[in-house]
């Protein structure tokens, strides 16, 4: 770290100061811009990857041109609206064999499955490198199944289920990423999970998120409030539901 680079000099006798206490008490560390893009590739990519929190972790299924049952971990599953039901899925630079993107442009759908405790082991194996003639399903034993017609493949063993259909794609100047939108088209979850209000209990059903790109974890909802607004109270409705 480079403290010149912050704008933080001995002269500066009270800011810096100031700012070692904190460095101590707090036992921060801090990077800067140019310092993170000095960092070792793998040390840098588990840094960003996990230092922005939690996220979703989620089976992607599809089915090839040739009839081949695809599935793929994803961590950056995208809520893009309710009205309609939007869901967006991030997609890294396409310099290399993308079996899910792939699948999906050429067929048009595709199924969002929720990771539980019970899979969460053979759900991170489906990032291995398979050929494109090799079933996910089959390598790890998670089992394939096709619910009311829907044309991609759901996981059997997950509690929710949602089925897709391609909406658009915009790629990312900034990096080469591509977005990709999805319309829910289905929608299937234990009933156990259901809340008067619509909203779902996750941690009933044991799902997983994820921690960067290996870790795993299992978060329990702590509390819900109400809507908030000036002047008014934070009240817990974690056994009730939101007012409308």
């Amino acid at each position: 770290m480079h403290l010149d680079r912050l704008g933080i000099y001995p002269e500066n006798i009270i800011l810096f100061n100031y700012f070692i206490f904190l460095l101590n008490t707090y036992n921060i560390m801090l990077f800067t811009d140019s310092e993170i893009a000095e960092l070792p590739s793998r040390y840098r990519a588990n840094l960003i990857n996990t230092i922005t929190g939690y996220k979703s972790a989620n089976l992607i299924g599809s089915r090839s041109s040739d009839g081949i049952n695809n599935l793929a971990i994803f961590n950056s599953v995208l809520h893009m609206g309710s009205q309609p039901p939007l869901l967006g899925l991030l997609f890294r630079p396409l310099t290399v064999r993308r079996d899910t993107y792939k699948n999906i442009k050429n067929t048009g759908y595709f199924t969002v499955n929720a990771i539980d405790k019970s899979i969460y082991k053979q759900a991170h194996q489906t990032a291995a490198k398979y050929g494109e003639d090799i079933s996910e399903f089959e390598e790890t034993g998670l089992t394939d199944q096709f619910v009311n017609g829907f044309p991609a493949p759901f996981v059997k063993e997950s509690p929710i289920q949602l089925g897709c259909e391609f909406k658009n794609e915009y790629p990312i100047a900034e990096n080469g990423t591509v977005l990709l939108l999805g319309t829910i088209k289905l929608v299937a979850f234990q009933e156990s999970m259901l809340q008067a209000d619509g909203t779902l209990r996750l941690d009933k059903a044991g799902i997983m998120a994820t921690v960067g790109l290996d870790g795993y974890a299992l978060p329990e909802i702590s509390d819900r409030f109400h809507y908030a607004q000036p002047g008014k109270t934070i009240r817990s409705i974690q056994d009730g539901t939101q007012e409308s």
